[in-house]
């Protein structure tokens, strides 16, 4: 039996990102894709445990594949200054 995927709410944007809510955007983005976190780690091409590091903010991941995961998923970064 496939393992149910509980959507998680989209975290408020305004706020200032640090590791632990890009994980939570990360999260959303792939919960409310119905992906369970081996087929989006399969479609970012990245293991599951990165996906899983990514999104509990737990460790260091490289830029490169925070920037490819996010693009995969749908999620747009922007930098003011």
């Amino acid at each position: 039996m496939a393992k149910r995927i509980i959507k998680e709410e989209i975290p408020e944007a305004q706020q200032l990102v640090d590791a632990e809510v890009l994980g939570k955007f990360i999260r959303a983005a792939r919960t409310n894709s119905n992906l369970t976190i081996h087929d989006a780690a399969a479609i970012c091409n990245v293991s599951v445990s990165t996906m899983t590091n990514l999104e509990n903010a737990k460790a260091d991941v490289k830029f490169s594949t925070v920037l490819k995961v996010c693009k995969m998923l749908g999620i747009t970064l922007r930098i003011e200054a």
